[in-house]
């Protein structure tokens, strides 16, 4: 027997590792586990516990549809992976790569755990279509400009998805029901160590046995299935103007795969290998741009590859500038700009919508993610961290290295960054991506009726012409033109130069 170990690859479809394992004949079937690992679950949020606690119930049934099933445990994997290779007299324990800093660390102490037992340890390239070592320069360097990994990335042969297991490659439910009991185990071929392994089949937890709230959230269907009706709905039609579309929250022409790929529930060889497909049906669509607009989808799987690649050899990002700063960055940092800001009140409408859809739904539109990144920190004058930390809260598809790639480009801190001059100016983006308000006035009540104009004027209405129209959505609590001045001086000082040139 081998055991597959689960983590941010929720699905057995397009699964390189599960495959793999599962092709061994040699080794006997395999055992699929998921270990709720104390260190993660520090870091985890209500949200995205409940999201992941959501997938997980999707793969497991997705394992008893083939007569199979999942062993849930919890605590350290350097622990339990051990105990219950022995247990279940398993060979190898397999998994798929992850490439953030606590993960490699897990990984290798995981790794240390199993030789001490002499237990084979095999990890596989799955979680991306090229490792984050894989594309350099032409100097040998990582890359810290999307534009030329993207060229490189487009360029670059794709594995096709990894075969399916089915039937007697998959332990069974009663199988591994008769493994992992105490009462049937023989204490003759079972330590002490593998006795204390607390392992169940098909068993999980709610949020309030980990520590966690249910949070008040409508959050999308997990699993493979939703993922891939999901992608299927959008390439029969939408990506196909994804080009000019993506940037209009209102038009819902965008994915919203982010959550499945960020959990792993569908394959990125099945991700791409069915744009290819759309790629080749553009050529019949009537839209100008319908290639183009393919492409630029593909784009986006890259800029997650790109990301990942930076955090790979830069783990200190998830706490510090990507780019430093002559004299460091003097962020103003009010908590009560600050926390209007998370509340959806800062009497922006187009922030103050994004913000209550992340509340709402534990996602938000991504040209709305870069106007309220831009207003924390160029309106605001706050640190990108705080922004970082409440998407990390508030979002189901938070992924460590794709969020602080976003927070630091809004911030002028990342690797190919928005320069710090260019400030959005959250008026000007609600009209150009929000025209008829319909975004805005669909998660801000207090504005529906009110003429979009207006809701597009707001900050610069008189104070009485905004009580008049909306009484009880809030005043701007800054002005636009008098924070960029003084986010272009901050940047200024912080590059040693003389703010006032």
């Amino acid at each position: 027997m081998e055991l597959f170990w689960h983590r941010r690859d929720l699905r057995i479809a397009d699964n390189v590792g599960l495959a793999t394992a599962a092709d061994r004949d040699e080794t006997g079937p395999v055992a699929p586990v998921f270990v709720f690992d104390d260190d993660v679950l520090a870091h985890a949020s209500d949200v995205r516990v409940r999201r992941l606690l959501d997938g997980l119930a999707a793969l497991r049934a997705a394992y008893r549809e083939r007569g199979s099933d999942l062993l849930v445990a919890r605590g350290d994997p350097a622990e339990i992976l051990p105990a219950l290779a022995e247990r279940v007299d398993a060979e190898r324990v397999v998994w798929n790569r992850d490439y953030s800093g606590l993960a490699r660390e897990r990984d290798a102490r995981v790794r240390r755990a199993l030789a001490a037992v002499d237990v084979r340890r095999e990890a596989h390239h799955d979680a991306v279509l090229h490792e984050p070592d894989s594309i350099r320069t032409n100097a040998g360097d990582p890359y810290s400009v999307y534009s030329y990994y993207w060229k490189k990335w487009r360029d670059r042969a794709v594995d096709p998805p990894a075969p399916t297991p089915e039937g007697d490659a998959l332990a069974s439910t009663a199988a591994l029901s008769e493994l992992t009991s105490t009462e049937t185990t023989s204490t003759e071929t079972t330590s002490t160590r593998s006795d204390a392994v607390d392992v169940a089949v098909g068993e999980l937890p709610t949020p309030a046995d980990l520590g966690f709230a249910e949070p008040d959230v409508d959050l999308d269907p997990a699993g493979t299935d939703a993922a891939r009706e999901r992608l299927e709905a959008f390439l029969d039609d939408d990506v196909f103007g994804y080009a000019e579309d993506r940037d209009y929250p209102a038009r819902a022409a965008t994915s919203r795969l982010s959550a499945h790929l960020r959990y792993g529930e569908i394959g990125v060889r099945e991700t791409y290998a069915a744009t290819e497909e759309a790629r080749v049906a553009a050529s019949d669509r009537p839209e100008t741009d319908a290639e183009e607009s393919v492409e630029e989808f593909q784009a986006q799987l890259a800029w997650r590859e790109f990301y990942t690649q930076v955090l790979y050899h830069n783990p200190e990002v998830v706490t510090a500038n990507y780019k430093t700063y002559e004299e460091g960055i003097d962020w103003r940092d009010d908590p009560e700009e600050i926390a209007a800001w998370k509340r959806g009140e800062t009497g922006y409408p187009i922030v103050d919508a994004g913000m209550r859809q992340l509340l709402a739904e534990g996602y938000m539109h991504n040209r709305v993610r870069m106007i309220v990144a831009s207003f924390l920190t160029k309106d605001l004058l706050s640190d990108w961290r705080h922004g970082y930390d409440h998407f990390r809260e508030h979002l189901a598809d938070h992924d460590t290295a794709n969020d602080n790639g976003g927070w630091q480009w809004a911030a002028s801190t990342g690797t190919d960054a928005q320069p710090y001059f260019r400030i959005f100016n959250p008026t000007t983006q609600g009209e150009r991506y929000d025209p008829d308000a319909e975004y805005i006035t669909t998660h801000v009540p207090e504005l529906r009726g009110v003429d979009p104009e207006l809701i597009h004027e707001w900050p610069d209405l008189m104070a009485v012409q905004r009580a008049n129209a909306a009484p009880e959505y809030p005043d701007p609590i800054v002005d636009h033109g008098e924070r960029r001045e003084a986010a272009l001086a901050m940047f200024k000082r912080a590059r040693g130069e003389d703010p006032d040139e």
